[in-house]
């Protein structure tokens, strides 16, 4: 895609770990950027960082989410570029287990299990969709191209490991919407993609134990290390310029596997 100064981008999650990484790598490409977020004291530090605009938006909600695009549209314009970073989901625990403490088999609820999907597909769909609805009326430029939307899975889309049920078939449904979305797009000129990061250096996964960290990345066949944020904010601007990349689910994950367990 052509990006310059007009250029606009709506980054979800920006507040922090990958979403931040995106929302500087998109401003440092001179990209206007508005970050949606729940914690507006870090969105409020970050959009103050880059030069953009923090709007305080619960992705699981349609009017709160549409409430926050008109702000961002009024602010810097209608958006060509989504990175939707945000997500909800509850709980580890197996399908079926038994409590240690009662050695009753327990399940993981229904009721956690929509939590989790609503969290993670159904709010990927919203955010896309009602961005790619605001694009739909853009002057197409080079190629026809009117926006490109990035959507965040996981390695756990493709490997999730035992408890992560909510969250390894959410991640795996962002994949599934991939393909047929950037079909149902194509006459619009409307990219989408998804990206699977694997093990990275992100606030949640900081706060774990030293030992427990040390072990992860020896488990990286190469780098042998966490991910960086920024090198997922620079694919993100990668997979925005190039605009061959249309309907893929990539892996960013140094080669992880992950075991079941």
């Amino acid at each position: 895609m052509q990006i310059d100064s007009s250029t606009a981008a709506i980054v979800t999650g920006g507040a922090s770990g990958l979403g931040r990484a995106s929302a500087i790598a998109l401003a440092d490409a001179g990209i206007k950027v508005a970050i949606f977020d729940l914690n507006e004291e870090k969105g409020q530090e970050v959009a103050r960082a880059i030069s953009g605009l923090f709007c305080k938006v619960d992705i699981t909600s349609e009017e709160n989410v549409i409430e926050g695009l008109a702000t961002a549209r009024a602010k810097h314009g209608q958006e060509r570029i989504l990175v939707h970073c945000a997500q909800t989901s509850r709980g580890r625990k197996k399908t079926v287990g038994r409590d240690k403490e009662t050695g009753k088999f327990t399940r993981y609820s229904t009721e956690d299990y929509e939590y989790s999907i609503k969290g993670i597909l159904v709010a990927s769909y919203r955010m896309a969709s009602l961005c790619a609805l605001g694009m739909a009326e853009l002057e197409p430029l080079e190629d026809g191209e009117r926006g490109v939307i990035t959507l965040t899975s996981s390695a756990a889309a493709q490997d999730a490991q035992m408890g992560q049920i909510g969250y390894g078939s959410g991640k795996a449904g962002v994949n599934g919407l991939v393909l047929p979305m950037a079909r149902d797009l194509m006459d619009l000129g409307i990219r989408v993609n998804s990206i699977m990061p694997g093990i990275f250096a992100t606030p949640p996964m900081l706060g774990a134990p030293a030992k427990v960290l040390q072990g992860l990345a020896a488990s990286v066949p190469f780098p042998k290390r966490l991910g960086k944020p920024e090198e997922f904010g620079s694919f993100v601007l990668e997979l925005v310029r190039n605009s061959y990349a249309n309907g893929q689910a990539f892996r960013l994950d140094g080669a992880i596997r992950m075991p079941p367990r």
